[in-house]
């Protein structure tokens, strides 16, 4: 019992919650093993069970590995940008679109299709 305390003091060294609307973002910073530190952000959602008429946490959580911490950090802030301006980073362009969106292996013209018959389907 005690071992299990002391393995969660060293692992969870930093923990700030954030209230935002009906959601709170958690941000932990933790340590493996071998004291590498990384991130993991957990969305929680109150939701109410009707079934069992009781509330409960719907829970989403991700992990962020040291090495990808200033990739994310740059996504965030020009999705952020993004939103708040209108205005594409400089070097949108530049990177490759993701794999389901490949313009070499999709014309848009099929993916313009395949959106619209999804939304189609969905009635």
């Amino acid at each position: 019992m005690i071992e299990d305390m002391e393995m969660k003091d060293r692992d969870e060294l930093f923990s700030k919650a954030i209230k935002a609307g009906k959601r709170t973002y958690f941000f932990d910073v933790k340590s493996t093993k071998n004291d590498e530190k990384y991130i993991t952000i957990t969305e929680s959602k109150r939701r109410f069970d009707e079934s069992q008429n009781r509330f409960f946490y719907e829970k989403h959580k991700i992990f962020l590995y040291k090495e990808d911490f200033e990739k994310v950090a740059k996504g965030l802030n020009d999705a952020i940008t993004f939103v708040e301006t209108g205005e594409l980073p400089a070097d949108y362009y530049d990177e490759p679109a993701p794999r389901s969106y490949s313009h070499e292996e999709t014309p848009h013209s099929e993916i313009d299709s395949a959106i619209d018959k999804w939304f189609d389907d969905l009635g």
